[in-house]
């Protein structure tokens, strides 16, 4: 199938389609005339890494990935090794966010938000907040 149907039944744009050609995560094979040629295998591996992207898996962890995904052989402990080294990453953004939010909602709450200049959330970006 042609790069456009390969969109299509991956969900990807054609231009990450290549990009992942470029960089060495799927490699399609090539008709007479030159052009792509995807197999319905080539989806999957596709899917696989979008899927893989949406978790927030980096490029080199979805080469990992997609390379215990083709392995028959493959130990489960390493996907998981992966899995929650991630996981462990995204609990750490949660706790910065929640601090983030946490502060904002604090700023926010002591700006009067109105027509004086003084605003304890220009203060607090800056680094000069005088609210506790």
């Amino acid at each position: 199938m042609n790069i456009g149907t390969a969109s299509e039944k991956s969900g990807l744009p054609a231009k990450t389609i290549r990009y992942y050609e470029e960089i060495g995560l799927l490699k399609a094979d090539r008709a007479g005339n030159g052009y792509r040629d995807y197999s319905m295998s080539d989806v999957h591996r596709l899917r696989f890494l979008q899927r893989s992207r949406a978790f927030g898996f980096s490029v080199e962890e979805c080469r990992q990935l997609l390379s215990l995904y083709g392995d028959s052989e493959r130990e489960s402990a390493d996907v998981k090794a992966i899995a929650t080294t991630k996981l462990g990453e995204i609990d750490r953004k949660l706790a910065e966010l929640t601090e983030f939010r946490n502060t904002l909602r604090h700023l926010a709450d002591h700006c009067l938000g109105n027509n004086l200049p003084d605003c304890p959330i220009i203060d607090g970006l800056s680094g000069k907040s005088a609210v506790q």
